[in-house]
């Protein structure tokens, strides 16, 4: 062992004023022989391999991983035992450079080692130096020293391993919020579907599930936040969400289906104040763009009908959407509404019609078709039937009352 005398200036030691081998403030173990620290130097390999044998004994998932990844592993366990040595020689600078090594490593393994595995094999690699290294000690003293070391050593590289896994957890997260944000940011746009399946499937959302856009104002000006809000809901809900803030507008893309149920009104309570627009659902994320493209139509239009509700469908909103210049509202209304009308016969279109014109009065709309108001009442449920309008319902007769204008101005342009 080193004398003390053979500690200063002259002997080769740490400058004077400087923390020596032994010193407590140093944050060393305590002195050991140079023969000690050889001993160990040439016993690092056989204790790599034998941590790497004890893994493979008690952990089934180390036995299947691919040589090459259980390799790395081992050069890791090397690294770690030279690194051990390295500190004991020179505990004031080697720690540093060894945490920094291993802060380093995990960065490589994360990917095919999780956290929770990470610890398991930490531990078991401690608990074999705790028996091996104390019996290379010379003494009792020495034997003492190398086992606080042991746990000392241990200590620093559990943090440095846990510091690595965490900044990469921090990194995956950001990337995924960039690669969400381009995959919603790219339904709105109406991108290719290469692209979007692709980027989606990534995150991992089921490409074939039903997909619903809704929109609306965020609840607060912190991104996380809002991230947390929805992502929250969803999880309870039991559905794949993606979501983007764009602005001051909150884009969601709601998984599965939402006929039945209350997934859309659970979700719309992540969002802040101001109505909240739910586009039609669609069969797959490849026609995601369509009902984004009538959610945000809907959002524009949805000033001109006070009492919507919330959330509100997009195809409700046809009427505040045609009067708003939007043409694939005008479409819809065409399709769903007028032509269905006037291809059932012209008596059924001049009944509702009629029936509008009169404020929804029965008798009076039958007095002027000359029909039984029991007439009346067959074709105008005929007319739900085709229409899914009701002419009794105020909202329901202003949907009708538009769409036949609308109509009209197509069949006057030539449109159909």
């Amino acid at each position: 062992m080193t004398s003390p005398a053979a500690t200063g200036p002259a002997a080769g030691g740490p400058a004077a004023g400087g923390p020596v081998a032994g010193d407590p403030a140093a944050g060393d173990p305590g002195p050991l022989s140079p023969d000690t620290l050889r001993t160990l130097r040439r016993a690092s390999g056989d204790l790599a391999a034998a941590t790497v044998a004890e893994m493979e004994s008690r952990l089934p998932w180390f036995r299947r991983m691919p040589a090459d990844q259980r390799a790395g592993v081992q050069l890791l366990i090397q690294n770690g035992v030279a690194g051990f040595v390295s500190w004991l020689h020179d505990p004031q600078q080697a720690i540093r450079l060894t945490a920094e090594a291993f802060r380093a490593a995990p960065k490589d393994i994360s990917r095919w080692v999780s956290l929770r595995q990470t610890v398991e094999l930490v531990r078991i690699a401690l608990e074999l130096f705790e028996r091996r290294l104390p019996q290379l000690a010379r003494d009792e003293t020495e034997r003492a020293l190398l086992t606080e070391g042991v746990l000392r050593y241990g200590r620093e590289i559990a943090f440095s391993a846990a510091t690595s896994y965490a900044a990469a957890a921090e990194a995956r997260g950001a990337w995924d919020a960039r690669l969400e944000a381009l995959v919603v940011d790219g339904i709105v746009r109406g991108d290719a579907e290469e692209s979007l399946l692709s980027r989606a499937t990534a995150l991992g959302w089921d490409p074939a599930a039903e997909a619903t856009v809704l929109v609306g104002n965020p609840p607060s000006d912190d991104p996380p936040a809002v991230v947390f809000e929805v992502r929250s809901r969803a999880a309870r809900l039991g559905r794949q969400v993606l979501l983007s803030v764009q602005g001051s507008r909150l884009v969601v893309l709601l998984g599965g289906e939402t006929e039945r149920g209350d997934a859309l009104a659970r979700i719309a309570e992540a969002f802040g104040d101001g109505p909240v627009v739910a586009g039609p659902s669609v069969a797959s994320l490849a026609d995601a763009h369509r009902s984004a493209s009538d959610a945000l139509s809907g959002l524009r239009a949805v000033v001109g009908w006070p009492a919507a509700p919330r959330p509100v469908r997009s195809l409700d909103l046809l009427p505040e959407r045609a009067l708003a210049g939007d043409p694939e509202a005008e479409w819809q209304l065409v399709d769903r509404i007028a032509r269905p009308l006037e291809e059932a016969g012209g008596s059924l279109l001049a009944t509702v019609d009629t029936f509008l014109e009169v404020g929804g009065v029965l008798e009076a709309c039958a007095r002027r078709l000359f029909v039984h108001p029991n007439t009346v009442r067959y074709r105008l449920r005929r007319a739900t039937e085709l229409t899914g309008r009701n002419a009794n319902d105020p909202r329901d007769a202003l949907v009708l009352r538009v769409a036949l204008s609308v109509g009209r101005l197509a069949r006057a342009r030539g449109l159909w």
